[in-house]
């Protein structure tokens, strides 16, 4: 392999007002850094790419700090270490973690862990052994608590956090209605993950369909994408119901959220809604990897990834997930696996 002499970087050129597109971002080179005390530079290997980045392109702050034009895009990396200045990593070591949509991250040895060479696919480590598992792991456990025999929701069912979040209450005994975009992700819902049925959300009727589909009602609803799947979900719902509200991708685009709805059902219906963000418990992606890899190295937890080819690719991979274009965990390939 090639020994690189600059790094590149995505840096936000302008703040898009709806779809981000490429013109919105810019390529920029610059000297690869070399890592002070407690320091630790990675080549990248791979970039996730999430819905959350849409927010980070926002002018007002939500959980995060937005990125600024002439900020470099963030976003969580596989990255082989280069060079070190922390006693616990070395160079040729694998971490997760670095920040960064670039050719090269400087990070503090703190924030990356170190991850087997050897073993599942070091993509899988931000997908599902990564934060979208783990985001699943905690809506589901933590809220929807889906029980045997009830009945569970899951929109977006075939994207990164979805189809674990579908696998895990199937697990849990639930007969789970996945809902997804277009007849060939409704068919890998039901035919490899065993989702007992999926609905399409560009069906014709979507309240009439998904209620064909959950004739008993909902018991538990895992929210990842708002609009009109949400509204028919919402209709649905049995009392004492529990939503775990993940996402709302299908209003990320929106200069202006639109109106909510009426929410006076949830008072008779005592149903709970909660909101939640992964990072607020950062202790649970340890234990969800622990607990996971094991299901992923014998086959039974299933996922599966969108890949783009290079680093200046970036910015329509996140459009086509804003979009729903992604089929599964989307990433952006920077760099050659290790040797």
């Amino acid at each position: 392999m090639t020994q690189a002499t600059a790094r590149r970087s995505v840096i936000l050129r302008q703040r898009p007002h709806d779809v981000p597109r490429r013109e919105h971002f810019e390529i920029r080179e610059d000297a690869i850094p070399q890592p002070a005390a407690g320091e630790v530079v990675t080549r990248t290997i791979w970039l996730s790419i999430d819905p959350y980045m849409r927010g980070r392109l926002r002018e007002q702050q939500t959980y995060a700090q937005p990125i600024n034009p002439g900020d470099v895009m963030t976003g969580e990396t596989v990255g082989e270490v280069i060079a070190s200045a922390h006693p616990d990593l070395v160079p040729g070591d694998i971490v997760v973690g670095a920040r960064g949509w670039q050719t090269h991250c400087l990070s503090r040895a703190e924030q990356l862990v170190k991850i087997p060479r050897h073993g599942a696919p070091l993509s899988a480590y931000l997908g599902v052994l990564g934060m979208p598992g783990a985001t699943a792991y905690r809506g589901i456990t933590e809220i929807c608590q889906p029980k045997k025999g009830e009945t569970v929701v899951i929109s977006a069912a075939s994207g990164a956090v979805g189809s674990v979040a579908g696998q895990l209450a199937k697990r849990a005994g639930a007969r789970v209605v996945g809902v997804a975009g277009g007849a060939e992700k409704c068919l890998w819902v039901q035919d490899s993950l065993l989702f007992d049925d999926c609905v399409d959300h560009r069906s014709l009727d979507l309240r009439a369909e998904l209620a064909a589909a959950c004739p008993s009602g909902i018991d538990a609803y895992f929210e990842n994408v708002g609009g009109a799947v949400q509204a028919a979900a919402f209709d649905l719902l049995n009392a004492f119901a529990r939503v775990a509200m993940c996402g709302m991708v299908s209003q990320y685009n929106e200069r202006e959220f639109p109106p909510g709805p009426n929410l006076g059902f949830v008072v008779g219906k005592r149903v709970l809604i909660q909101g939640f963000i992964v990072s607020d418990k950062p202790e649970k992606l340890a234990e969800w990897r622990k607990l996971a890899a094991p299901w992923v190295a014998d086959g039974n937890l299933l996922y599966r990834e969108d890949e783009h080819e290079g680093l200046e690719q970036a910015p329509e991979a996140l459009a086509a997930v804003l979009s729903g274009r992604n089929f599964g965990k989307m990433l952006v390939r920077v760099g050659p696996d290790p040797a």
